[in-house]
């Protein structure tokens, strides 16, 4: 009887060597797909306006364990709470002698209101926000305010009123200094956009450079055509030369933080805003297609860096105040700008049948000058946060409308979502209630003060 042999030892390995062949290959497809494609079907939900850029970003907001960091929140939006006058700060919470209100609201967190993921809670501003929040602790405010019998809970943070954290802009004393005032104030003041200007005030010079002043090395030769763009362009008539921004070590295509030795404020927002976040947690830049908004088809591959809107080498901030808004955004409030108040303002400046600062372009309202100083010794500077003025919009009423505009004709019309559709075309069909409650009260105050006398 005949016997088998034994089968030698590399025939024995063959099976567990293709399987390991097998695993490393369904390994690196299952890898390149979670890593190199859309991971967004792991999402839990729907990413709000404000934060969908960075969502591939998981670690940006969350823990290892999967919980939301508050110093995440901080990391962008503390600036925002530092300058706010918070009406609800963490202090509040973690008073022993209010304890109790922790069991209804724990704001000490800021995920416990502002919750990703949640589309059913997003408002029209992009807030995260439940519904019934303010309820949690207020339910028996229409005994203590009986100006407030009938008001839904709804209603607190839309009727031109009440802000969770900051109401600097709305609060009452503002409202009653500012009441009653003409839609349209005698005068507009703008803050100067210029250094030129700027420097004017203070009896200052800036020796303007031309292309015989450029200190580009010389090899490779420069373009003439972008020697020309540069000398006309803000930098080339503010002083600043070649290597101010390529650098001593030439550096053909300068980064962001090029930008940033001289344009620090305007740096730091626009990688707060919706524009530059993506840069800001170490992500490649926005894309326009990735916008949640609509956008021009045509545009849908533009990336967003500083010399989208500005240039590489034609610095023109005119140019950068309204075309390069226009070239992307593709929603019914910039369609409509063309046709507007605003519009007709802008055009009247730039052909100089009216005075500077007097012409109303995108960035006028969203992105305000910020003076860099209490008085003219300062610098007017641009907040390239663009979402700095919109969460809520009423932050808008003192850095952009009081230039031009009353208080309460600010209000109604930042109220009426109709009248931001077509870019300001006319007059607001909505009423802050709120300020007619500010007016009777002045009243009331003023007619028993009266009798005491």
């Amino acid at each position: 009887m005949a016997t088998s042999l034994p089968h030698p030892a590399w025939r024995k390995r063959i099976p567990w060597a293709l399987w390991a062949v097998l695993i490393l290959i369904l390994g690196s497809v299952l890898a390149r797909w979670l890593y190199g494609s859309d991971k967004r079907v792991f999402l839990p939900g729907e990413t709000t306006v404000g934060h969908h850029q960075i969502e591939m970003k998981c670690d940006a907001c969350h823990s290892p364990g999967g919980g939301v960091r508050n110093d995440a929140c901080f990391k962008c939006h503390g600036d925002a709470m530092q300058k706010a006058h918070d009406s609800h700060p963490e202090k509040k919470f973690t008073d022993p002698r209010n304890a109790d209100l922790l069991s209804s609201l724990d704001a000490r967190a800021c995920a416990t209101c502002h919750q990703e993921h949640r589309e059913q809670w997003v408002h029209p501003m992009g807030l995260t926000l439940p519904p019934d929040y303010c309820a949690r602790c207020h339910q028996d405010i229409a005994k203590d305010r009986p100006s407030h019998q009938g008001m839904g809970f709804e209603t607190c943070a839309t009727a031109g009123c009440h802000n969770f954290h900051d109401n600097s802009g709305i609060y009452e004393d503002f409202l009653a200094q500012h009441l009653q005032e003409p839609a349209m104030l005698p005068r507009r003041d703008v803050p100067v956009r210029f250094i030129s200007e700027w420097m004017k005030t203070r009896g200052e010079t800036i020796r303007a450079l031309t292309a015989e002043n450029a200190d580009a090395p010389p090899t490779p030769p420069t373009d003439p055509h972008i020697l020309s763009e540069w000398q006309n362009d803000a930098h080339a008539l503010a002083g600043v030369n070649c290597t101010d921004c390529h650098g001593k070590t030439w550096q053909a295509k300068p980064t962001g933080e090029s930008c940033r030795r001289c344009h620090e404020n305007e740096t730091r927002g626009f990688l707060q805003g919706r524009h530059g976040m993506r840069l800001d947690v170490g992500l490649s830049p926005m894309k326009v297609e990735w916008a949640k908004i609509p956008m021009k088809a045509d545009a849908a591959h533009r990336e967003l860096t500083c010399i989208s809107c500005h240039g590489a080498h034609e610095f023109d901030t005119k140019k950068a105040a309204v075309e390069a808004c226009l070239q992307c955004h593709d929603d019914a409030h910039t369609r409509d700008y063309p046709d507007s108040p605003h519009h007709r303002a802008w055009v009247a400046e730039m052909s100089g049948r009216d005075s500077a600062g007097t012409g109303v372009s995108c960035a006028t309202c969203h992105m305000p000058r910020r003076m860099n100083g209490k008085d003219s010794s300062g610098w007017t500077w641009v907040e390239h946060n663009q979402n700095a003025t919109l969460r809520p919009n009423e932050k808008m009423l003192r850095p952009v409308c009081l230039n031009c505009h009353g208080m309460e004709f600010s209000l109604d019309a930042l109220a009426d979502s109709a009248l931001i559709h077509n870019n300001f075309r006319g007059r607001p069909h909505r009423h802050v209630e709120s300020l007619d409650m500010v007016l009777k009260r002045v009243r009331d105050y003023a007619e028993a003060r009266e009798k005491n006398l």
